[in-house]
């Protein structure tokens, strides 16, 4: 029996480890500072994995900057989302990288990660506020996939297809607590223009 065990705790384990993968361009060794202690200056040169929401994507010559809303990141790096009830930012940061990231594709909202280096500071009006955005040299820009679109629906609901509460059991199928969990819809993502 302890055999049994020993192979089904080792299955989790893995299982978990898998879950909280770092995906692969984003692995390394970074040092922990935040936009805050950044905004002080004194930091250039520093390597960084920091992410967050973009708030605008400005496309230029020779590179793209984005202007992003910093959040702490989870195990896999991603920014947590503000959705889940961590509604806590770090701040503003800007991060630049060579070459041309459509503003239509990387709009306002959406999560990424960026890795790179520290590169001073960059004062931009917020409002009627000067603010100093933190400017990363990115060499990664890792933009995440939506998240999947969560429906909540308040207890006693009415079901046009089965009538007032959940399903054909009545309201709350005898008060079981679980329905009135929120339900989950994932909407898929829109498929890719056709080539011409």
């Amino acid at each position: 029996m302890s055999v049994y065990r020993s192979i089904t705790l080792a299955s989790a384990v893995a299982l978990l480890a898998a879950c909280a993968t770092v995906p692969k361009p984003l692995e390394g060794t970074y040092t922990d500072i935040s936009t805050a202690s950044a905004q002080q200056g004194g930091a250039g040169g520093t390597r960084v994995r920091w992410g967050g929401e973009i708030i605008k994507t400005e496309p230029g010559p020779q590179q793209t900057c984005f202007y992003l809303l910093s959040r702490p990141l989870d195990s896999q790096a991603r920014p947590r989302s503000a959705r889940s009830g961590d509604d806590k930012t770090q701040g503003r940061f800007v991060a630049c990288r060579a070459g041309f990231y459509d503003p239509e594709v990387f709009t306002r909202g959406r999560e990424v990660t960026v890795t790179g280096t520290l590169h001073g500071i960059v004062s931009q009006k917020v409002g009627d506020f000067d603010y100093a955005y933190p400017r990363v040299e990115a060499d990664v820009v890792y933009l995440w996939p939506r998240r999947p679109a969560v429906v909540h629906y308040p207890p006693g609901f009415y079901d046009p297809f089965w009538g007032p509460g959940f399903g054909p059991w009545g309201p709350g199928y005898w008060g079981n607590p679980y329905w009135y969990q929120p339900r989950v819809i994932v909407v898929p993502a829109p498929p890719p223009p056709p080539k011409k």
